[in-house]
């Protein structure tokens, strides 16, 4: 059944009430390895928003020489380099730490993006492939974390 726009009052666009519900996924960009270029104060903000996204560690380079690799949880961008805080977990174990923007001489995706290709679609297509090689009792199990 399809309704006039007008009727349901959508400005213009047409809708099929009969129809699948279908939304346009997310393409995650494979940032695995990426060492951004930190030219200037936008990289650095751009870079430290990918990094909140990423879902692996992080290595963190800061310019009083410390390294620490861990696992970006939180980020607070202010008018300011200096206001603006990034929180990581280290991947030692150790406490959650905060480090102003200012100080991040570079950045590096060091750790495995651990989400990376298991989307829906692609567990869909282990099963089916799967099923069309013949096998019974088909479990498609997540893999073990490192």
């Amino acid at each position: 059944m399809n309704t006039s726009a007008d009727d349901a009052g959508t400005h213009g666009v047409s809708l099929s009430l009969d129809g699948d519900e279908v939304a346009a996924g997310v393409e995650h960009e494979k940032l695995e390895g990426w060492i951004p270029e930190l030219t200037n104060e936008l990289d650095l903000r751009q870079a430290l928003e990918k990094a909140f996204d990423y879902r692996g560690d992080i290595t963190v380079e800061l310019k009083d020489g410390r390294v620490i690799q861990g696992y970006v949880f939180d980020r607070r961008s202010a008018s300011t380099l200096e206001d603006s805080i990034v929180r990581l977990i280290p991947s030692d174990g150790s406490a959650k730490l905060s480090m102003s923007y200012a100080d991040i001489k570079a950045l590096k995706f060091s750790g495995k993006d651990t989400a990376a290709g298991k989307s829906f679609e692609s567990w869909v297509a282990k099963y089916w492939a799967k099923k069309a090689a013949g096998e019974k009792n088909i479990q498609i199990v997540p893999e073990q974390l490192d």
